[in-house]
């Protein structure tokens, strides 16, 4: 039977409303969390729903770690580069925030770089450094209120102030006045807690429960996402750190791919995801934050499948142009198949291509010798380059490379 909200219960029977309630709090299945929901002391229950997605999720990432193994290094860094854009993107855009791609990529090619040479950062920079962060499987501190402000002035600060100056942190730590969440319509979804002082004291109950290790580790970032964004300890920026916090622990939990899925997945299921906060939020759910929980487990079991999904017919198709590679014009030499297979990680892994530089640093050779056997390909028509800024990215094209490889009765090199 599916878990119904409090909320919903309310509206029906009374008193099987209250015995619910009574039952789900009492029971042994149940986890109560040191913290206050509209009043009401807030838990969760560990149904037979909530184990069945964490094994699915489980089981997927499994998968996903396998497929991960199979891919050669190259192919894995590129399509987790890919990844993190998407994932920056779309963060912002659920916010409302147009963030390219390019400029996305732009911020991430400057903190590879180690650039000083830029009398201006690029937008975003502060964002894309702290995800690229994940990539390199560093740690972020998340102990104390301090630590959540430092993280959020890296993180979205500068693009905060730069929307609105009127939504600087202006309290000791967050903010001092009240912030609230409003629909399309103006009409007031949910008003943050006030003063700041509540602010400290519910976030510090919220990081307690975030790095308590008796509790399973999902269900954890899942609901101190809940409490992060109920507590709005900021007037603009916390659905954006909010969910960096829940890819960060993604990443260290799970296979760090997975990490950079999240927000393609809420962005296409917007609607449940407010509408899980709506329904937690509301008095007559006394407290009971598994909705909450049930929507990001289901959130998160999404994303996997869509990243397995996606991978198997990456390293389907890897593999295809690899047993096929021998048949390339001079396929035969260690180089050009090493050339060939480069260009295609490229074309089935990357964002724009692979760079001069990334091809000598990957195959030993000098430009001019990577040139030349570029303009060789390029003469067999299987290249694609694409120039940006004064950097150019190239990459083998995929669909004369089928039609070359795979649907042509007869070759000719």
């Amino acid at each position: 039977m599916a878990y119904e909200s409090l909320r919903k219960l309310y509206y029906g029977d009374k008193e099987d409303y209250k015995k619910t309630y009574r039952a789900r709090f009492d029971s042994e299945w149940t986890t109560k969390i040191d913290f206050s929901i509209a009043g009401m002391p807030a838990f969760f229950v560990a149904s037979n729903e909530v184990a069945e997605l964490m094994f699915n999720i489980l089981r997927l990432d499994k998968e996903i770690s396998r497929l991960c193994s199979f891919l050669p290094g190259k192919a894995l860094q590129q399509y987790s580069r890919k990844c993190l854009i998407d994932e920056i993107v779309i963060t912002n855009d659920i916010e409302g925030v147009y963030s390219s791609r390019k400029e996305i990529g732009a911020a991430l090619t400057v903190l590879e770089e180690q650039s000083a040479k830029k009398k201006r950062a690029p937008r975003f920079l502060g964002m894309v450094n702290k995800y690229n962060k994940l990539l390199r499987n560093e740690k972020v501190s998340l102990s104390s209120c301090n630590d959540v402000r430092a993280l959020y002035d890296e993180l979205v600060l500068a693009e905060v102030v730069a929307e609105n100056k009127n939504n600087l942190p202006d309290g000791r730590i967050f903010r001092k006045d009240q912030a609230t969440v409003c629909s399309v319509t103006d009409r007031v979804i949910h008003s943050g807690l006030t003063p700041e002082s509540a602010i400290i004291a519910s976030l510090e109950k919220a990081l307690a429960f975030l790095h308590d290790d008796t509790i399973d580790s999902m269900y954890r970032i899942c609901l101190f996402h809940y409490l992060l964004e109920y507590i709005h300890p900021f007037y603009d920026g916390n659905g954006r750190l909010g969910r960096f916090i829940v890819s960060y622990y993604i990443a260290e939990t799970m296979t760090p791919l997975l990490a950079y899925r999240i927000s393609e997945t809420i962005k296409e299921n917007v609607k449940d995801y407010y509408e899980a906060f709506k329904i937690c939020n509301d008095p007559h759910n006394m407290g009971d934050l598994t909705p909450f929980l049930l929507m990001m487990l289901g959130m998160i079991r999404d994303a996997a499948m869509e990243l397995h999904a996606s991978l198997d017919r990456k390293c389907i198709s890897w593999e295809r142009y690899e047993n096929a590679a021998s048949e390339l014009p001079d396929g035969s030499s260690p180089h050009m198949r090493r050339l060939y297979s480069l260009l295609v990680q490229a074309a089935l892994f990357g964002e724009q291509g692979i760079t001069m530089k990334e091809l000598m640093s990957n195959m030993n050779l000098s430009s001019g010798t990577i040139r030349k056997k570029l303009d060789f390909v390029n003469e067999h028509s299987l290249l694609l380059s694409v120039k940006d800024g004064k950097e150019k990215y190239y990459k083998m094209d995929l669909a004369a490379l089928d039609k070359a490889l795979f649907a042509a009765p007869e070759k000719h090199w």
